[in-house]
């Protein structure tokens, strides 16, 4: 037997032992195939389409969206209408009776600072195209904004510059110190000075079905 010769090799017929030259004693391993990861399918939502329950899954309350029930808004008037803020949800609904006909995305005061007080209330002033007396901005005597979050009460104006309050669209109150309800930029976040901010696909409606007394009741 040659020196440089295997033990295996010489167990094996000759037609083999080219093919084994580089092989080592015992079976050859399969290679491992890669396991591909199981594919995640998006959850569908297991809620009839256009139901208030598939609306409320997965997003809600953060969602910006306003849902709707069509029937109710329908049957909805100042009479028979109220409304639900609910400040730790930011949500706002319109109420027909105790079913809910339309909920939106509200952003009300900013923490600890000019918080939105809790409470039952009632409508008592409504002026479509309103801007506000307090907060706005500041322009120079050239037009240019020279501060963007303006009070009329402490901050100064340039000589031949001018106070611009903010719009408040669909403006409705409900306190004597300023505190109501109107259109304005929705966020995530607590960020009026106050009052209570409506998201613009919804104002409107709320505006439109309500009146002077109408309930509104604020929740912590």
């Amino acid at each position: 037997m040659p020196m440089n010769s295997s033990p295996c090799l010489l167990a094996l017929p000759l037609s083999l032992i080219g093919s084994l030259v580089f092989s080592s004693c015992g079976s050859t391993p399969t290679p491992s195939v890669p396991v591909k990861p199981e594919k995640v399918t998006k959850a569908e939502n297991p809620h009839p389409a256009g139901s208030y329950e598939a609306f409320k899954w997965k997003t809600y309350p953060g969602t910006t969206r306003t849902w709707k029930s069509e029937s109710l808004l329908a049957t909805a008037n100042s009479l028979n209408t109220s409304i639900t803020i609910d400040i730790g949800d930011q949500r706002g609904f319109l109420m027909v009776g105790d079913q809910v006909a339309m909920d939106y995305r509200v952003s009300s005061g900013r923490r600890n600072k000019y918080d939105t007080p809790p409470g039952k209330f009632q409508i008592t002033e409504k002026i479509q195209d309103k801007r506000s007396n307090l907060y706005g901005k500041i322009l120079d005597v050239e037009g240019k904004v020279i501060n963007s979050d303006a009070d009329a009460r402490t901050d100064e104006v340039p000589e031949g510059g001018k106070f611009l309050g903010a719009p408040m669209l669909y403006w409705m109150r409900l306190t004597n110190d300023g505190i109501g309800m109107h259109k304005g930029n929705v966020t995530y976040r607590f960020a009026s000075h106050g009052c209570i901010r409506s998201h613009y696909s919804a104002v409107p409606i709320v505006f439109a079905k309500t009146r002077i007394g109408t309930s509104v009741t604020v929740q912590p």
